[in-house]
C-alpha cells in the first residue's frame, strides 16, 4: 500500500504542479472531455476526493451523502453542474489548494489501511488497494483533459501500470456493465512502458491481441481517446469488441469519443520513436 500511495502522491502533485502555472485565462479553456473547462475538472476531483475521504474515514455517512447523490442524478442533475455549484464561491486558486489538502487526507488514510480492506463506493465494496488505485486513475484521466485543453504533451510515468492492470481487470465489468457477455476468450495484452519495459497480461497463445504503448492504452480504457487515434495494435473479435466499449471507471455505460475526437495534438511517444 506504501509504495501505492507514493505514486498516488506523485500523480496528485504532477497535476497540481501544472495547475499552479495555469494563467487566468486557462481555468476557462475548453477541453475536449464534455466541454468541461479546467476549473470544473479539479472541482470535480475535489468533489470526489471529499467523499473518498468520507468513504475511508466514515463509511456510515458516506453510504448516506451517497445516496442523496445517488438521487440528485436520478432527477437529472449533471454531475459537473453539482460540483460546479458546491465550489463556486472559491476561486481558482483556492479551490485548487482545498483539492490538494483533501488529496492529502486521502493518502493518510488510505496509508494507515490493508490492501485488502474493504472500502465502501459508489456500487460494490472495493479494496483498499483497489480505492487507491481508483483514485490514480480518475486523477491522471482528468489531468489528461487539461493537458489536452493547452494541447500539451504531457510528462510519461511508469505510474500508469496502475491504470493499465485495472484496464485489463475490468474487461468483464466493460462487458457486463452494458448487459452484454464478457468474451469466452480473454485477449492478451502487450504494452510498452514508457521506461521501455514490457507490461503483459493473458496468455499470448490466444487468438486475440491488444499490443502497442501503455499510454494510448491507458487512453482508450478511462475513455479520452478512441483506439482509431491510438497507435495500438487491436487482433481478433473480442479485442476489438472490448476496446470500443472499455470502461475502467464505475457507473452506468459511459460512450467513449468517436473517432477524430479528443485526438489533440497527441501522438505517442512509441510511435515518434519509430
Amino acid at each position: 500500500m506504501n509504495d501505492l500511495c507514493d505514486d498516488l502522491a506523485a500523480e496528485y502533485g504532477e497535476l497540481a504542479e501544472r495547475c499552479h502555472a495555469l494563467g487566468v485565462n486557462d481555468w476557462t479553456r475548453v477541453t475536449p472531455f464534455y466541454c468541461w473547462t479546467p476549473r470544473d475538472e479539479i472541482a470535480h476531483l475535489r468533489y470526489f476526493e471529499q467523499c473518498a475521504a468520507q468513504a475511508l474515514a466514515d463509511p456510515p455517512a458516506f453510504r448516506i451523502d451517497e445516496s442523496a447523490l445517488k438521487k440528485r442524478l436520478s432527477t437529472g442533475e449533471e454531475i459537473s453542474a453539482i460540483a460546479r455549484a458546491q465550489y463556486a464561491h472559491l476561486d481558482d486558486s483556492s479551490l485548487l489548494s482545498l483539492w490538494q489538502r483533501r488529496c492529502e487526507s486521502v493518502i493518510a488514510l488510505l496509508r494507515q489501511r490493508n490492501s485488502k480492506d474493504r472500502i465502501p463506493w459508489f456500487g460494490p465494496d472495493m479494496s483498499a488497494r483497489s480505492f487507491a488505485t481508483a483514485r490514480l486513475m480518475e486523477t491522471w484521466a482528468h489531468g489528461q483533459d487539461i493537458w489536452d485543453a493547452l494541447s500539451e504533451q504531457r510528462p510519461a510515468s511508469d505510474r500508469i501500470r496502475h491504470i493499465a492492470h485495472l484496464g485489463v481487470t475490468t474487461l468483464a465489468w466493460s462487458f457486463s456493465n452494458r448487459g452484454m457477455k464478457p468474451p469466452a476468450e480473454t485477449p492478451f495484452v502487450r504494452l510498452d512502458a514508457p521506461s521501455g519495459a514490457i507490461w503483459t497480461w493473458g496468455d499470448p497463445a490466444t487468438g486475440s491481441w491488444v499490443r502497442g504503448p501503455a499510454e494510448d492504452f491507458c487512453l482508450v480504457v478511462t475513455q479520452r481517446r478512441h483506439a482509431a487515434d491510438t497507435a495500438l495494435e487491436i487482433h481478433g473479435e473480442p479485442a476489438t469488441t472490448w476496446l470500443a466499449i472499455a470502461q475502467c471507471f464505475a457507473g452506468p455505460p459511459a460512450q467513449g469519443p468517436e473517432p477524430g475526437r479528443r485526438n489533440v495534438n497527441h501522438v505517442s511517444r512509441s510511435h515518434l520513436e519509430r
